[in-house]
């Protein structure tokens, strides 16, 4: 597998812009990966994400040599704790949840997560991942303990992803959370891809293609998707 984080930055340079499939393992049968991995096929799915707040971890390498046997897309693990580290992915996004004050999720995880990447070849991307409220508490909010950034406050949001990329940190990921009742708004979007360098992701309450354009359109250089797929395994072809 060929450097991920090079090929974003490639992208982000050529105005190519990528999609990810989130998808989550608590609601993956792994009898089911077949059809999952033959929709993302047929989708313009670039990486496939994996990981959930609350997954335990079990069975993750088995759910992804699956994937791998169906599906030749990177895959890049989303983790909600150091449990979820698998070395039969390609790249871990090793994520800082810099929105919230919680330790742990600043910097704890990581730490007892080093002992585990240490002994895999995955390529680690550091990411500064940045809550947003987004109308309804999501599962983030709830088992990170930390409270979503307001959206009535964009300057904050955009200290925060400027914090994040001054750190040192190669992506910026604004996230609504899975299920949120409306996505980022794209005022937000543009301010903060306007004022950061580094490649920005945009994640959740993305609900049909036009949301997918309308995060293209104001700035985000890969947009994930994962409920509104997992929901219907349809979803690109009857929004098309």
């Amino acid at each position: 597998m060929t450097n991920i984080y090079n090929n974003i930055l490639q992208s982000k340079a050529n105005n190519e812009k990528l999609l990810a499939i989130l998808l989550d393992p608590d609601k993956i049968d792994v009898t089911n990966i077949p059809i999952f991995a033959k929709k993302i096929k047929q989708s313009p799915a670039t990486h496939i994400f994996i990981g959930g707040s609350t997954f335990s971890g079990n069975h993750l390498d088995k759910l992804i040599a699956l994937i791998k046997v169906n599906c030749d897309l990177p895959i890049v693990l989303f983790p909600g704790n150091h449990s979820q580290i698998s070395n039969v992915a390609d790249a871990i996004l090793f994520l800082s949840l810099i929105s919230g004050r919680n330790p742990d999720y600043l910097i704890e995880h990581q730490i007892n997560a080093v002992p585990i990447l240490q002994q895999t070849n995955l390529e680690i991307i550091s990411t500064g991942y940045i809550l947003i409220e987004s109308g309804t508490e999501t599962a983030v909010e709830r088992v990170s303990k930390t409270k979503p950034l307001s959206r009535e406050n964009p300057k904050y949001i955009l200290q925060t992803a400027q914090a994040g990329e001054m750190l040192g940190n190669k992506l910026i990921y604004l996230e609504a959370g899975s299920g949120a009742n409306y996505p980022i708004p794209k005022e937000i979007i543009k301010l903060v891809s306007q004022n950061i360098q580094i490649p920005l992701i945009v994640g959740g309450g993305i609900v049909d293609l036009q949301g997918i354009q309308n995060a293209y359109d104001s700035g985000a250089d890969l947009v994930v998707i994962g409920t509104a797929f997992e929901n219907d395994l349809n979803f690109f072809n009857k929004n098309t």
